[in-house]
């Protein structure tokens, strides 16, 4: 369905409907308010002592206040899931369902804050002016290339967590999922050569974190082929990924890129020919992430290739970001960090596919969303990478 099809009367009784009826969200008190005394305690006079306290000591919100576990899920709606831009007011049932997520597998709350401009120097002011409310700031589906001017920006003035999920929640379970593919086809990180197919948001974030991970050789292309230092139409994150990537200086297709490669990425939508994937490597690795219908059908990709994934749950190796952002979420808040470094989204792909354990399969290097043991273990991982890194503050 379109986002400019109209909905009739009749289809708002589908079940879908009725499932979001009234919203996903709703206020729950921590406190009973039963008697005079409860009141005081609660509100004034009682507050007043608390507010006066944090005032002396701005480091007692984390104790006496929600913010410290409580995450905003910022978007100007420019780029919801596959509908695009379909504006702030209509982005918010994406919103609430990640919100939900965040209590569902990280135990924490999370308030969505759909905003009514796509303006950086807005977006950005209007999050910075809304920080004190919030622990971490969650950046949700708003479109590249200003998703990385916006984020940059952010993480220079808070000193709170700040997580673009399109890009950073893929790119962990991304490498995750491709560390226990590397080892069912015996082969390291550093031997494989890898093609990325798209360079928005998750693109780039993969991209940069596959370096940061030391795959061997990394080449991603565009709409217009092959992203290398001497193509004269590169934006600037553009021009920085083709000087961190491609150190062949390939040129071409994406389909020439595919030629021995080990590893097809697909975060862009549009379809791969088979013929293309034909020429892969033997024992070759696809991860075909559009939705709902990913580059290359998983049933020609098992054709030729020893592991596949999609972004569907209907199929063997969903890669879901939910295995990723409400822990690594939650193991910084535990420990009081400033920032998601690099060495915590490393260390929480680690945790993501060590989890998998001895059960690795085909069908199996990755674990499900509703394995209880993901989020524990991220959160684990990251709280300690924090450590180690020099941004907790607990």
């Amino acid at each position: 369905m379109s986002p400019h099809d109209f909905v009739s009367p009749h289809d708002q009784e589908r079940p879908v409907f009725a499932a979001h009826e009234g919203g996903k969200l709703e206020v729950h008190s921590t406190r009973e308010i039963r008697t005079r005394e409860d009141l005081s305690l609660a509100y004034t006079p009682g507050v007043a002592e608390v507010c006066t306290a944090i005032a002396a000591d701005p480091g007692l919100a984390v104790r006496y206040t929600w913010a410290s576990r409580l995450v905003a899920v910022v978007t100007d709606g420019t780029a919801v899931l596959g509908l695009g831009d379909i504006g702030p007011t209509a982005s918010l049932p994406v919103m609430e369902g990640k919100a939900v997520l965040f209590k569902q597998f990280g135990g924490l709350n999370a308030v969505p804050v759909a905003l009514a401009t796509t303006d950086v120097d807005e977006i950005v002011e209007t999050v910075v002016r809304l920080a004190p409310s919030f622990g971490g700031i969650n950046l949700e589906d708003i479109s590249a290339p200003r998703c990385f001017e916006i984020e940059r920006r952010l993480r220079a003035r808070l000193d709170i967590p700040v997580f673009h999920d399109d890009q950073h929640g893929t790119a962990i379970v991304v490498l995750a999922a491709l560390r226990n593919a590397a080892m069912l086809v015996d082969r390291k990180l550093d031997d494989l050569r890898v093609v990325v197919s798209g360079a928005g948001a998750a693109g780039v974030a993969c991209a940069k974190i596959l370096v940061e991970a030391r795959v061997g050789d990394i080449v991603v292309a565009d709409s217009r082929g092959v992203i290398h230092g001497g193509r004269a139409d590169l934006n600037e994150t553009k021009r920085a990924l083709a000087e961190l990537t491609n150190a062949g200086e390939l040129t071409g297709s994406l389909a020439d890129a595919l030629s021995g490669a080990d590893v097809f990425l697909g975060v862009s939508g549009g379809t791969v020919a088979e013929d293309a994937v034909a020429r892969m490597a033997p024992q070759s690795i696809i991860f075909a992430l559009a939705n709902p219908n990913p580059e290359i059908h998983p049933e020609m990709a098992r054709r030729h290739a020893r592991v596949v994934a999609t972004g569907r749950s209907d199929y063997p190796n969903q890669i879901n970001n939910v295995l990723a952002f409400p822990g690594v979420f939650r193991g910084a808040f535990d420990v009081q960090a400033t920032s998601i470094t690099e060495e915590m989204k490393l260390a929480a792909a680690d945790a993501i596919a060590t989890v998998v354990g001895d059960d690795l399969s085909e069908d199996y290097v990755i674990p499900s969303v509703f394995d209880e043991r993901v989020a524990g273990a991220v959160s684990a991982a990251v709280g300690q990478a924090a450590r180690a890194g020099g941004v907790a503050r607990a």
